[in-house]
């Protein structure tokens, strides 16, 4: 299929002068153009059908096989890094000068290097983002709050040299590897290739490896985790403050694959989030920020009263133990345990042990220390003592530590995937994922402590995994995506994971935690989500509701599924022609193909990676580089279409030495095909070009998506014109319009072709109720909190385009204001389902206490309506409507069905559980605590 696009330029309300150009001949020259030169070809062309079940099979194992090659590589990191620590001996006084990414290349006053500096060689490198790196040498990075002159970082440092060679090692077979990383369990972070460590705007670097998700979820196994914090009067002031921290510390641990509550007490227990009593949810992205909030909303009041809280925990950690059993723990935050709560104990916990207390002491009051102490020792936790802001940091990590013990002991290396992260190394906004594997000492002398040396790992850039996956074989509305165990999204086309602040994109604080069921929303049955996350495979049909071709199949495997629709979906057309005649073709002026699609793979040699793709193909197919791995298929489409759509470059050669024939405004022409392949000419080289920039990505050929004017192109009646309006910003210089036609379609004779089509509307229009509405979601939405009203200017004379079964209604944009703050939101808003067949119509629409008569009537071989009425209401802010706090709740409570990892490592019976904080095992007699029961009561 071959779509043919111009593009014009027209002053605001030169509507008549648009409406006329509709009858353009253009588009139709370049059509018998094409044809003729197709009939040339057809003997060489056939036509397969698509094997879906096929398709993601082949997909998945290519996928399985490079995970493959980051996991192999791992875990040679693991083992040099636990060979390097058995031979190594501690040493108090070691002094080792190491490079510290903050000091490389950095001189004192006197042009003489700092300590930790010296001269570290930098070069730039396409292969990590353009970064300046050392493939030669890994560095060091130490957060700001870590002393890196300690003598536990110079000797984990000194060990973990023995690392340098095999990263290199690792990089030399398998050139796709991109960051490899040793982080240690003492607050270091070993980085290869080496970089320079830029620090915030405060010269601080909060960076710590061990609060990433992937050493995290590598140290330990999944957790179930109630926090309890004391919010008594005692509790005032810092101590108030420290703890608020701690548990933010706390949540930061913690990651999809754990389930956690907090309760706050006092003279009583209440729940920081009332929504989620009696239960435990699931700490994601999403959860794990409201609660963030919630606990900055505390205050203190009245006693502290732990037993009630301690005896509410239980009982939740209980209940959810009947389905799962893995790692759980109660954090205690408080200033002092003042009541007999042993009992509490003997009743939910002891002998067994299964829940595991960690207690942190607030404040620099020692008084209560022997209690909250005793109850961590007594239950198989940790006490730590946190009398400052800055003592927050290291003392949470001990937890990890300890439940890490087990896996250690048992020396049970289980490899992790992340879900999806942005990049913070190059400080990109590239989506990741990780592959990690933990390292452990294998001392003998210390193996019933069980110590975790730290985590090894190894970023996955989404998108190269998702070249697997080449769009060219998918079809037009075709594409792939990846989830979690979770269901929650790795990849998808419709994963919107930024939101734009001004001019600057960010992250959305749930960016990965998006459920699949939250963009495949037309799987009310959850029917495909239960399968995926089940690990089953298989094709399930559904039907949709959007524009495109009603009706999709999705093939599946355990982690990566395929859409595929019916019509265009369905079948592949495969031409031939001879490389000499395509290559000619290849090299006209106004040709190019698809920059993030791979034609040909230029990551793997070095040498390569400067190509872009065109000119890796031309020396592929010319036999300059024929050591380059090429998809010959999409080669061979991309020459048959070179060959075809040849004459497009003397036509418009002609058009531009004769402009007496082209219409004011024409600005370019372009013709796009399903090998990526592009034909571009600007007619008029003096007006600015706004359209089928680099930086308009839904105008493109991209790794996600077929161009926008494409897909709507594909879906509309071939001969038809079809008007499309780009989504940039056009205010004060007119608007743009382009519109496009095919040319050929080759497609099967039962090709679908629906009745009804779907139209939607993210302005919704009075004008459309008088079509069937059906209503759409966005469950990634961002909405203002403070609402604004749209501008009160509103056009007599409107024009609405239906791209295909979509119409887009223009009307004045409701700005943002400075001040105002975005946040995550559910919103639904109207679709209309339009029947072509009714070519003018007009009503009375009544809005509140007004009523207004519309006229609209079909503008004919176009997809646009022209509207008339006095007055158009745009009723933006209707249907960008938030769910209420009742739904809220519900989305949030709610257990979707998620396949848990299947290891678990909580106890071991050789574990060493005096190792509980304090300098030795406490075991308070009866009589004694009872003492320190009544002292406290006593000071209180």
């Amino acid at each position: 299929m071959f779509c043919f696009t111009t593009f014009k330029r027209y002053p605001q309300g030169v509507l008549h002068k648009l409406i006329s150009y509709v009858k353009a001949v253009l588009p139709i020259k370049v059509s018998v153009s094409v044809l003729k030169k197709y009939k040339d070809v057809e003997g060489a062309v056939k036509i397969e059908e698509v094997n879906g079940e096929e398709l993601v099979k082949k997909f998945a194992e290519e996928m399985e096989e490079m995970l493959g090659r980051k996991m192999k590589s791992v875990k040679s990191l693991a083992e040099a890094a636990e060979d390097a620590d058995l031979y190594h001996e501690y040493n108090e006084t070691l002094e080792f000068d190491y490079y510290n990414s903050m000091l490389i290349n950095t001189v004192d006053e006197d042009g003489n290097p700092v300590p930790l500096g010296g001269e570290f060689q930098l070069e730039e490198n396409e292969h990590f983002s353009k970064l300046a790196v050392n493939t030669q040498q890994s560095n060091i990075q130490v957060p700001t709050n870590v002393y890196n002159r300690d003598p536990d970082i110079v000797n984990g440092v000194y060990m973990s040299e023995a690392l340098n060679d095999i990263f290199i090692d690792n990089f030399q077979k398998d050139p796709t590897l991109t960051w490899q990383y040793f982080g240690s369990s003492t607050g270091f972070f070993r980085l290869y290739p080496g970089i320079q460590w830029i620090p915030d705007e405060n010269g601080v670097v909060t960076f710590d490896c061990r609060n990433r998700n992937w050493y995290i979820q590598a140290a330990t196994s999944p957790k179930d985790v109630i926090i309890v914090v004391d919010v008594s009067g005692s509790m005032k002031g810092l101590r108030l403050t420290i703890a608020k921290h701690t548990i933010n510390t706390i949540l930061d641990t913690l990651g999809e694959n754990d389930f956690v509550n907090i309760i706050a007490y006092s003279d009583y227990v209440r729940y920081v989030e009332p929504c989620f009593k009696g239960t435990l949810v699931q700490a994601d992205l999403d959860n794990r920020e409201h609660f963030k909030l919630l606990v900055e909303e505390l205050h203190v009041k009245g006693e502290g009263k732990v037993k009630n809280a301690m005896m509410e925990s239980f009982k939740i950690l209980n209940e959810v133990r009947i389905s799962f059993l893995c790692n759980q723990a109660i954090m205690l935050i408080t200033d002092g345990a003042m009541e007999d709560f042993q009992d509490v104990f003997e009743k939910f916990n002891w002998p067994e042990r299964r829940v595991r207390v960690f207690t942190y002491l607030i404040g620099r009051e020692m008084t209560f220390a022997e209690n909250v102490k005793w109850i961590a020792c007594n239950n198989k936790g940790y006490y730590t003592h946190i009398s400052t802001l800055a003592d927050v940091q290291e003392n949470v990590m001990e937890y990890l530590h300890v439940l890490s013990r087990p896996m250690v002991i048992n020396h049970d290396h289980d490899i992790i995937w992340t879900e999806a992260y942005m990049d913070s190394v190059a400080q990109s906004l590239l989506l990741m994922t990780s592959v990690a594997m933990p390292v452990f000492s294998k001392k003998k002398e210390t193996l019933s402590h069980g110590i975790l040396l730290g985590v090894v790992g190894t970023d996955v850039a989404l998108k190269e995994l998702m070249r697997l996956a080449p769009r060219y074989k998918l079809g037009v509305h075709g594409y792939a995506y990846l989830i979690t165990n979770n269901g929650y999204i790795l990849s998808h086309p419709d994963l919107r994971p930024l939101y734009k602040e001004g001019k600057k994109l960010k992250p959305k604080p749930n960016y990965n935690s998006v459920d699949l069921s939250e963009v495949e929303w037309e799987d009310t049955e959850e029917k495909l989500r239960t399968a995926m996350v089940k690990g089953e495979t298989g094709t399930l049909f559904l039907d949709v509701r959007t524009s495109v071709d009603k009706g999709v199949s999705t093939c599946l495997s355990s982690f990566l599924g395929i859409v595929l629709s019916r019509g265009y979906g369905q079948y592949i057309f495969i031409g031939n022609v001879s490389v000499e005649e395509g290559l000619h073709d290849l090299l006209a002026p106004d040709l190019t193909i698809a920059s993030e699609w791979t034609y040909c793979e230029t990551d793997i040699d070095p040498a390569h990676r400067k190509l872009n793709q065109l000119q890796a193909v031309v020396r592929y197919l010319t036999g300059k580089e024929p050591d380059l791995e090429c998809d010959v298929q999409l080669l061979q489409q991309t020459l048959f279409d070179a060959v075809v759509t040849a004459p497009m470059e003397a036509y418009w050669t002609a058009l531009m030495l004769n402009t007496s024939g082209m219409d004011d405004g024409v600005e370019t022409a372009f013709l796009g095909t399903r090998s990526g392949l592009m034909r571009f000419q600007s007619l008029f080289l003096s007006l600015p070009r706004s359209f089928l920039t680099s930086t308009d990505k839904e105008n493109m050929f991209t790794l996600d998506h077929f161009p926008v004017w494409y897909r709507r192109a594909a879906e509309y009646p071939a001969g038809q014109f079809l008007y499309y309006m780009p989504r940039q910003e056009t205010r004060g210089r007119g608007h743009t319009f382009t519109w496009q036609t095919h040319t050929h379609t080759h497609t099967h004779s039962n090709t679908h072709s629906p009745s009804q089509n779907t139209i939607s509307a993210l302005f919704a229009l009075c004008v459309c109720a008088c079509l069937l509405r059906v209503s759409l979601f966005d469950y990634q939405a961002m909405c203002k909190i403070n609402s604004h009203s749209v501008s009160s200017a509103r056009p007599l004379l409107s024009v609405c385009t239906i791209n295909s079964h979509c119409i887009q209604i223009y009307s004045p944009s409701a700005h943002k204001k400075k001040g105002d703050i975005l946040q995550p939101c559910d919103t639904e808003y109207p679709s209309f389902v339009y029947e072509p067949s009714v070519k003018e119509t007009n009503s009375i629409i009544k809005c509140g206490r007004c009523q207004k008569m519309f006229v609209v009537q079909q503008i004919p071989d176009s997809n646009l309506l022209m509207l008339v009425s006095p007055l158009l209401f745009w009723l933006f802010l209707l249907y960008c409507t938030v769910h209420n706090a009742s739904v809220k709740c519900d989305r949030m409570r709610s257990q979707k069905i998620r396949r848990r990892p299947e290891s678990c490592h909580s106890f071991h019976p050789q574990e060493n559980a005096d190792d509980c904080g304090g300098a030795s095992f406490i075991s308070l007699s009866t009589s004694l605590f009872f003492t320190c029961l009544t002292f406290a009561a006593l000071v209180s």
